[in-house]
C-alpha cells in the first residue's frame, strides 16, 4: 500500500528515480534502533514515512537479544568453571596405610575342668502349718512371744482357753463311772447271793427227791398213806421251783452286770476324750518355730477350728533354685539323681557375706514352662549357724557341675555368632568354629580346633573377619 506524501511532493525524492537513495529510511531507523537520536529531517525527509516490516523486525530482534543475555552469562560461567577445573593442578596422592587393631589374647590351653554352677535362689520353710484351735471358748492367757516374727521353742505354751467347762466335764464323767463301778459291785454281791441260794434250794430239792422215794417205798408196803405221798409230791414241785426261779436271778443279775460294765467302758471313753479337750485348752508348739499371721488375742472368743498362727520350722530351712534343661540333663546323665549331693550358698547381708552347707533334698514335681527349667530343693544342714537365716532371703547358690575333658576355657567376649572364635596367626585374625559344651562363672568351655600355645582374641571388634590386622595391647 502506498501512502500518500504529506507536505509537499515535490520536496521529497523519489525512491524510483534514479540515483535516489532507499536506504536512507533504513540508515534513519537503524540510528533510532542503536539509540542515536535522528537528526532532524529536512524539508525533504519530514515528509517520507518509515517502513513497518522493518520496524517489527527490529522488535523482535531487540527481545531475542534481551532475552538470550543471561542464558549468555550463564553459559559463559559455566565454560569459564569448567577451563579452571580442568586446568588445576593435581594435589600429591597420599600412600594408605593399614588399620592395626589393639587387642587382648588368651592362650589356648586345653585341660580337665570342674566348674561351680553359679544360681540364685531363695529360701523356703521346709515345714509350716496353721495353728489351729481345738476346743472352742474364751482365751485367757497367751504366750508373750505370740506375736509376728517370735520364737517359741518346742512345747511352750501359745495360748489357754477357758478351762472350766471342760474340767467340770471331766469330774462328771469321773463321777458317773465312780457311780456305775459302785453299781456293778453292787450286783455282784447280789449275783453272789443267789448264787448261795440257788445250791440251797438245789440242796432242798435234792432232800425233798429222796423223801419222796421213801414215802414212795412206804406206801408200797401199806405204811403211809397215798396222801402223805401226793403231800411230798408238791413239796418237790416247790422247791424244783425255788430252785429254777434262783437261775433265772442269777441270769439277771449277771445281765445286768454286763450292762453295768459297758457303761463303765462308755465312761471310760467319755472321761478320756474329756481329759483330752480339757489339755487341748492349752495350745503348744510341736517344734522350735517362727510365729507368723497371728490372729489370737487374749478375751477373745475362738471356735473349733479358728487359726490362732502360722508356725515355720526354724530347724528346717530349704533353698529352692531351677536348674536349666541342659544342666539338669547334664548333671542326671552324669549321676543319675541330684538327691543327697552337696552345695553351699551364700547369704549377703550388705557387706557381710554369710555361708552355708546344704544338701539337695528333693526335686521338683513339674518343669516350669516360663523358665523352661526343673525347681531343686536344698536343705540348709544348720540355718543357725553361723546366723539365723529366715525363709524369703536370696542367696547365691554354688552346685558342682561335671567334669570335662580336652576343653578350653575362654571369656565370653571371645564368641562371636554364637560359634566362632579369631585366632592371632601372624598378626591376622583366623577364624574357628567351636563348640560350647559348658561354661565357668562368666567363661566359656570350648572344644574345636584350638591347638594348646595358640592366642584367641577376646577384645570385641566392630568388624572381625579372616586377615584382620591385629596386635597385642600393652598390659598397663
Amino acid at each position: 500500500m502506498l501512502h500518500k506524501p504529506v507536505g509537499n511532493p515535490a520536496a521529497r525524492p523519489d525512491v524510483s528515480e534514479p540515483g535516489a537513495n532507499p536506504g536512507n529510511a533504513v540508515e534513519d531507523f537503524g540510528d533510532a534502533r542503536l539509540g542515536t537520536p535522528a537528526a532532524s529531517p529536512g524539508p525533504a525527509a519530514s515528509g517520507r514515512s518509515q517502513n513497518p516490516f522493518i520496524s517489527r523486525v527490529a522488535r523482535v530482534v531487540r527481545f531475542t537479544a534481551k532475552a538470550l543475555l543471561p542464558f549468555a552469562v550463564l553459559a559463559a560461567g559455566w565454560g569459564g568453571y569448567q577451563y579452571l577445573k580442568a586446568t588445576r593442578p593435581e594435589p600429591p596422592k597420599q600412600a594408605q596405610t593399614e588399620r592395626v587393631f589393639a587387642v587382648t589374647m588368651h592362650p589356648v590351653k586345653r585341660q580337665t575342668l570342674q566348674p561351680t554352677l553359679k544360681l540364685y535362689g531363695t529360701t523356703v520353710a521346709g515345714r509350716e502349718f496353721d495353728i489351729r484351735a481345738l476346743v472352742s471358748g474364751r482365751v485367757i492367757t497367751t504366750s508373750d512371744e505370740l506375736r509376728e516374727g517370735g520364737l517359741i521353742g518346742a512345747g511352750q505354751s501359745l495360748i489357754t482357753i477357758d478351762p472350766f467347762d471342760y474340767r467340770t466335764a471331766l469330774e462328771e464323767a469321773k463321777a458317773q463311772r465312780t457311780e456305775t463301778s459302785a453299781r456293778i459291785r453292787e450286783q455282784e454281791a447280789s449275783l453272789a447271793s443267789e448264787k448261795r441260794s440257788l445250791e440251797h434250794a438245789r440242796s432242798q430239792l435234792a432232800l425233798a427227791e429222796a423223801d419222796l422215794e421213801r414215802a414212795v417205798t412206804l406206801a408200797q408196803r401199806g405204811n403211809l398213806s397215798e396222801k402223805s405221798v401226793d403231800d411230798r409230791r408238791q413239796i418237790l414241785l416247790q422247791r424244783q421251783q425255788a430252785a429254777d426261779q434262783t437261775a433265772n436271778s442269777l441270769a439277771v443279775w449277771e445281765a445286768r452286770i454286763a450292762q453295768s460294765k459297758a457303761a463303765v467302758a462308755r465312761l471310760d471313753v467319755v472321761i478320756e476324750r474329756a481329759g483330752r479337750r480339757l489339755e487341748e485348752t492349752v495350745l503348744t508348739a510341736p517344734f522350735d518355730a517362727y510365729v507368723t499371721e497371728v490372729s489370737a488375742q487374749t478375751g477373745r472368743m475362738v471356735g473349733i477350728n479358728d487359726k490362732i498362727a502360722k508356725l515355720i520350722d526354724r530347724a528346717w530351712i530349704e533353698a529352692r533354685f531351677t536348674l536349666t534343661d541342659s544342666q539338669y540333663g547334664r548333671l542326671i546323665a552324669k549321676y543319675g539323681r541330684l538327691e543327697g549331693r552337696k552345695i553351699e550358698l551364700t547369704w549377703r547381708l550388705g557387706s557381710e557375706a554369710f555361708r552355708y552347707a546344704a544338701e539337695v533334698s528333693r526335686i521338683g514335681a513339674q518343669i516350669s514352662s516360663s523358665s523352661g527349667g526343673i525347681d531343686v530343693f536344698a536343705r540348709i544342714i544348720d540355718p543357725t549357724t553361723p546366723t539365723q537365716i529366715r525363709p524369703g532371703a536370696f542367696v547365691e547358690i554354688e552346685v558342682p557341675d561335671v567334669r570335662f575333658d580336652d576343653v578350653v576355657q575362654v571369656p565370653n567376649a571371645a564368641l562371636y555368632d554364637g560359634d566362632t572364635v579369631y585366632v592371632a596367626v601372624a598378626g591376622r585374625l583366623d577364624p574357628r568354629k567351636v563348640e560350647i559344651v559348658g561354661t565357668a562363672g562368666s567363661d566359656l568351655l570350648l572344644r574345636g580346633p584350638l591347638n594348646d600355645g595358640e592366642r584367641i582374641v577376646t577384645t570385641r571388634l566392630p568388624t572381625p573377619g579372616k586377615g584382620v590386622a591385629v596386635k597385642e595391647a600393652a598390659v598397663p
